[in-house]
């Protein structure tokens, strides 16, 4: 493994009980890198978050997590390092926003779990960098969906990793929302020098804010590198079984993906985007 490797997965197979759901799958991410995790549903994404948090372990292969195996760190090791927010999560609304937070530090704490002065100062800190200080005292019961995941974003911060894992950020929130959360996961990945790895449906959110994409389908790696390379006609057509027009945005001429119904569909459309 590489020194400036954050990650590195060689011929991972994992999945539920005796149920495989990812199949030989090998691929490393470098240190400080946002890499985005796109396929389409049931294809393996979640399962392979879960792998890298240390929530399944593998059937074979291997995972490394900043040159150790994971197989040989302690739980609460492992949770100094690598920070997962959940697509779901239950949080108690009998707590507050910062009560929430200090959770985080859960990791750092000693026998007693008693917070400290730095827990504290670090609380803080994450709650600032994710801009919910005005929330401190709010019961998680008040939250919209958006200020959640700010809280939970906060909550991982306050682990001080040096790897955060999220499963669809961006999912139910509405557009404004969403390019709210993806710019904070981009301020934070690059303030905090944190290897961001997330998954995300839209391939338009993964083309513009990923710096290197991992297409997965029925749990096999068809696609890894940046999003010029992985966000093609032909990758995109035979993963989701559907005509889309890829073109370049006039935004760093980066992919734009547009699903094109069928209504529109001719040989034309799908000719020349096959010649593109």
């Amino acid at each position: 493994m590489s020194a400036a490797d954050a990650v590195r997965v060689q011929d991972l197979c994992c999945g539920y009980d005796h149920i495989q759901v990812l199949d030989s799958i090998s691929f490393s991410v470098v240190r400080g890198e946002l890499l985005v995790i796109i396929g389409p549903n049931g294809s393996g994404k979640s399962t392979l978050l879960k792998a890298l948090a240390g929530i399944l372990r593998p059937h074979t292969g291997r995972i490394e997590i900043l040159g150790q195996d994971l197989r040989s760190q302690a739980r609460r090791e492992m949770a100094r390092k690598v920070a997962l927010v959940p697509q779901q999560t239950s949080v108690s609304s009998a707590y507050t926003v910062f009560e929430t937070v200090l959770m985080g530090r859960y990791p750092h704490q000693g026998l007693l779990g008693l917070e400290s002065s730095k827990d504290m100062e670090v609380a803080k800190e994450a709650m600032h960098s994710t801009r919910i200080e005005n929330l401190a005292e709010r019961s998680m019961a008040q939250l919209s969906g958006g200020e959640l995941q700010r809280v939970l974003i906060a909550r991982a911060l306050c682990q001080e990793p040096e790897i955060m894992l999220l499963d669809e950020p961006t999912s139910s929130l509405d557009l404004a929302h969403q390019v709210r959360i993806m710019d904070l996961l981009e301020s934070l990945h690059t303030s905090h020098d944190l290897t961001v790895i997330m998954v995300a449906h839209d391939l338009n959110l993964a083309s513009l804010y990923g710096k290197r994409l991992l297409l997965i389908r029925d749990g096999r790696l068809v696609g890894h590198g940046t999003p010029r390379e992985v966000l093609t006609f032909d990758k995109l057509e035979e993963v989701f079984g559907c005509v889309l027009l890829v073109d370049e945005s006039s935004l760093d001429q980066l992919p734009r993906i547009t699903v094109i119904p069928g209504r529109y569909l001719d040989e034309d459309i799908i000719h020349n985007q096959r010649l593109s």
